[in-house]
């Protein structure tokens, strides 16, 4: 698929209107990126109104190999150009069906609260291809509620590692904590489609080394029904304790 037929589709899912302003957060978030160390992630301010990039953080290069005044200058359409050729359909219906959910299933207040999850390959400045984890918070709304300017994170890890296109939407509850409202595997049916929302959040909270008891406050629900779900999680996917489980998840990053 070639960049103006990604641009078209990407057009049809963001179609919105192209008058957009960076508030003083966000310019604040840009002045802090001057302090943070090299890592394996770097941020962008998307804009999906201009398909451009407000701003690219110093990390970029040196993540990817390749020229972060090129992905300020050239937008998404030098990024969309990196993309693996077999990912480009997937990650487009993966956004496609994001957006439906977002707009068909969300209210107002719901849309503001919300944090995006998908992942592809790119190529980076040596020729490999790697992946890509990108998590998104909306940051600004266009006059029909439409999510347009976004705080992207990146997570860079090896292209060696097989991953499924995967698509998720999470709220910020009550409590501060994520909880997943939407997940889908585009890539197949495997093992974890077996998998709830709600033990998906479970799971999350246990790798980060949460008891029952806080898991269950942060989730505003019972103790004993942190517990079913904690048996149901083990029994479904075939593992025998706690400690295999984390371990397990640990080496899969894109299922969380």
């Amino acid at each position: 698929m070639q960049n103006n037929q990604i641009k078209s589709v990407y057009n049809e899912i963001f179609e919105t209107y192209p008058k957009v302003e960076l508030e003083d957060h966000i310019k604040k978030l840009i002045e802090l990126d001057h302090f943070f160390p090299y890592n394996s992630t770097f941020y962008c301010l998307t804009n999906t109104a201009n398909k451009r990039f407000d701003y690219v953080s110093r990390n970029f290069t040196a993540c990817t190999g390749l020229s972060r005044d090129k992905m300020i200058a050239d937008g998404m359409d030098f990024y969309w150009s990196l993309f693996h050729p077999e990912d480009i359909k997937l990650w487009l219906k993966s956004l496609q069906n994001l957006m439906a959910f977002t707009m068909n299933e969300l209210d107002d207040d719901q849309r503001k609260r919300m944090n995006y999850t998908w992942n592809y390959r790119i190529k980076n400045g040596n020729g490999l291809y790697v992946n890509i984890i990108q998590n998104t918070t909306p940051l600004q709304f266009d006059e029909t509620n439409k999510p347009i300017i976004g705080m992207a994170h990146y997570t860079v890890l090896n292209g060696e590692i097989q991953m499924d296109i995967c698509a998720s939407a999470k709220i910020l509850n009550e409590h501060k904590e994520y909880e997943t409202l939407y997940y889908e595997n585009m890539s197949s049916a495997n093992l974890l489609g077996v998998i709830s929302n709600r033990e998906r959040d479970i799971i999350r909270l246990i790798i980060t080394k949460n008891t029952s008891e806080v898991i269950a406050d942060k989730l505003n629900i019972s103790v004993h029904t942190v517990n079913t779900h904690r048996r149901n999680i083990l029994k479904k996917l075939n593992i025998d304790s706690t400690f295999e489980l984390v371990n397990y998840f640990k080496n899969n990053p894109k299922l969380i």
